[in-house]
């Protein structure tokens, strides 16, 4: 997934506009878009938008982005959005391996007694919104068979240090959340799966958007998530491999292919060791799963 576009449950049209937007996965948010008062109705917004959502012949996917397990409310929101089959769970403020386990064992019940196959809806962590999840970056391997993505999150994570702010006047993150995020690439590479960049909170700055997402690419983030549908296109764009990424990538694979035995290969004078294979491999899969053939 390239993109993913986060919406309140209780959007309303916001949510129509963004299965059209063109983002890979569509994020059902019931957690800090929506007030207290309103949770109870966005739960029930949620389910019928997915419902409806299950019609379509062509789609994004479909995560539903819970309240965490501090709150208490994770049950109730599981209890009314798993019969409606989302395609992901989306579990916030997660506590490492420990914590993406706990979410599986509820949704294994949750299935069972709405008779689904067990294993059908995945989970994405959100793996770095408190302190202490910093600690805990690297235990998600083997957590579950569900994990299918780590992100990271630098609102939260500011809130909970104490910080005045999370980025520099020129927009970057500042060396805090710099660290959260190669924790998430790191923990993320380390469970191999993939792992998606935070929000650019700035809708309205494409050339930041633009640099945190070639930044994202460049360090091995697969995608990254949007708050407005604007956002889409430049995420797309930057996370769809080139044509010329392409060309090299196989021109890299067929040389070893012609060479099995060696660890490296010369192409145009250039050397190429196995893990430039092994790069070539992913941007391919990248490629096909955007359609490139």
């Amino acid at each position: 997934m390239r993109s993913l576009l986060f919406v309140p449950a209780d959007g309303g049209r916001k949510l129509d506009k963004a299965m059209a937007s063109g983002a890979d996965a569509v994020i059902i948010d019931l957690e800090d878009s929506i007030s207290a008062d309103g949770k109870a109705a966005a739960r029930l917004s949620a389910a019928d938008f997915l419902r409806d959502a299950a019609k379509a012949g062509q789609r994004p996917r479909l995560l539903v982005r819970v309240n965490g397990f501090a709150t208490g409310l994770t049950d109730a929101d599981l209890d009314a959005v798993v019969p409606a089959r989302p395609d992901f769970i989306m579990l916030p403020k997660a506590d490492g391996g420990a914590a993406v386990a706990h979410a599986d064992a509820k949704l294994t019940a949750r299935e069972a007694i709405a008779g689904l196959p067990e294993g059908e809806i995945k989970i994405v962590a959100l793996a770095t919104e408190t302190a202490a999840a910093l600690f805990l970056a690297g235990t998600y391997a083997g957590a579950s068979a569900r994990l299918a993505g780590l992100t990271w999150g630098a609102e939260d994570l500011s809130a909970d240090l104490g910080a005045e702010t999370n980025r520099d006047p020129q927009g970057r993150f500042l060396d805090p959340y710099r660290l959260a995020r190669t924790l998430c690439l790191a923990g993320a590479a380390a469970a191999q799966i993939p792992a998606i960049d935070t929000i650019a909170a700035d809708f309205r700055n494409m050339a930041l958007l633009r640099r945190e997402t070639e930044e994202a690419r460049r360090d091995g983030f697969t995608g990254k998530m949007a708050i407005h549908p604007a956002q889409v296109p430049v995420i797309n764009e930057v996370f769809t491999p080139t044509a010329d990424a392409v060309a090299k990538a196989r021109a890299i694979i067929a040389a070893f292919d012609a060479n099995p035995g060696k660890g490296a290969v010369a192409i145009e004078g250039v050397m190429y060791d196995r893990p430039h294979l092994e790069r070539a491999r992913q941007l391919l899969a990248r490629a096909a799963a955007a359609g490139i053939t």
